[in-house]
This record gives C-alpha cells, structure tokens and sequence, in this order.
C-alpha cells in the first residue's frame, strides 16, 4: 500500500517516489494546495477502495498518517462487508 500511495502522491506534485517518507507533510514538504489535496483523497478513496470520513482528513497531515488511514479502515470496511454477508 506504501508504494501505491507514493505513486498516487507523485501524479499531484512533482517529487520522486524515492523522496517521499512515512514522515513527509503534504503542505509543509510536499507543497500540496487544498485542492490537490481533495482530489488525492478522491483517488485515494477510488484505488484503495474506501469510503474517508470528512472529519478525519484534518488529522492526516503525513504519508504516514493517511497510510495508517487507508491500512485501518481498508481492514474495517472489508470486516464489514464480510459480516454483512453472514
């Protein structure tokens, strides 16, 4: 998923895969707008196929933090639909 969301970085701003770390900004290192930011989300949301809440992209600041969102809820959402077929 890492390499994957590296990849998906790289089509909003012009940095190599290879310099983007777990601790990387959006803003701050990357120079990621507002709305570079909310179409990555859509195509975040499209690729991995998950469903982000609004509320919790104020807490995604790194490619660490919305790594750790997409492996969570990635999880969450297939359990749900596995228990909604029991």
């Amino acid at each position: 998923m890492y390499k994957q969301l590296k990849e998906l970085v790289t089509q909003y701003v012009d940095v190599s895969p290879e310099s983007i770390t777990r601790d990387s900004r959006f803003v701050e290192d990357l120079e990621f707008d507002s709305l570079d930011f909310i179409a990555m989300i859509g195509d975040i949301e499209e690729h991995f196929q998950i469903e982000m809440d609004i509320s919790d992209l104020l807490e995604i600041t790194t490619v660490g933090d919305a790594l750790h969102y997409i492996e969570h809820y990635a999880v969450s959402q297939k359990a749900n639909a596995s228990a909604a077929y029991e």
